[in-house]
């Protein structure tokens, strides 16, 4: 399947030499979520997964801002309304978000300026990497609107991040991260210049994208399934795992092209 031209409703998508790029288009309200962006961006990263031309994602600003979170109008205020069946409903869905964004072989960047908080910041973690601006203000400010820290899987990934007690800082506080804190951290792999960000960011995803995607694939499923594997069973995984990226013609285009001292290019198979 192919998503080249990709033509989603809630948000804005481009692609160009096999990495998408993917923003939040409200930025006079510093690119709020609404119930069907949720829905929208969660189908996206489950076709991805079977996507043969996009082989990275970047997850971008819009107008100075990663995204502010659910929106209050389209998302908070109805959800007053709803039963428990109505707000389970709601809940997974947006775990289903995380799920996709995991599930999704290719490598996500996001590329975070300004503010990067709630459902934003979520975004933000699960992707694979992070890059950000001194200006990035990420905050996991779920208790400031009386709910807990413990949504869209943040308890469970953002003390593999930073730590448990920073992670325990954030989570019970909901206050904001600065930039400089987050690339000390290790949220961010490195701070740039907000007029260098997306240059950054898509050049790093080309890199990615010109590289052996089957194995970059490999690499981020072994890295979630690992979480709950013991060190024994994590080397097995992982010499099954490196076997079969040993049978890929991607591994022989290597061997090849050190051997007669060229760079490589990969088909990603």
């Amino acid at each position: 399947m192919k998503m080249t031209g990709y033509k989603p409703q809630h948000f804005s998508w481009r692609d160009s030499e096999g990495v998408a790029i993917i923003t939040f288009n409200r930025p006079e309200r510093k690119n709020p979520i609404t119930f069907e962006s949720y829905a929208e961006l969660g189908q996206t990263f489950r076709r991805l997964a079977d996507a043969e031309d996009i082989k990275a994602v970047v997850f971008g600003s819009n107008g100075g801002n990663f995204c502010s979170g659910g929106d209050v109008h389209d998302i908070i205020g109805p959800l007053l309304d709803r039963d428990m069946a109505g707000l389970i409903e709601f809940t997974r869905m947006t775990g289903e978000l995380i799920k996709a964004m995991r599930a999704c072989p290719q490598p996500i960047i996001a590329a975070v300026d300004g503010v990067c908080v709630g459902a934003g910041a979520m975004i933000a973690l699960f992707c694979d990497m992070r890059i950000g601006t001194p200006a990035a203000k990420t905050a996991f400010l779920f208790t400031k609107v009386g709910l807990a820290g413990c949504d869209m899987g943040a308890c469970a990934m953002l003390p593999r991040v930073i730590g448990h007690g920073r992670a325990s800082e954030l989570l019970y506080t909901g206050r904001t991260m600065t930039a400089e804190e987050g690339e000390r951290w290790g949220f961010f792999n490195k701070l740039v210049a907000a007029d260098q960000l997306e240059k950054d960011a898509q050049a790093l995803a080309l890199s990615l994208a010109k590289g052996p995607s089957f194995a970059h694939g490999m690499t981020k499923k072994m890295l979630h399934a690992e979480w709950v594997m013991e060190l024994d069973q994590a080397i097995e995984a992982e010499a099954v795992a490196q076997a079969v990226c040993m049978t890929t013609k991607d591994f022989r285009r290597a061997y090849e092209a050190f051997v007669a001292k060229q760079k490589p290019v990969f088909a990603g198979n």
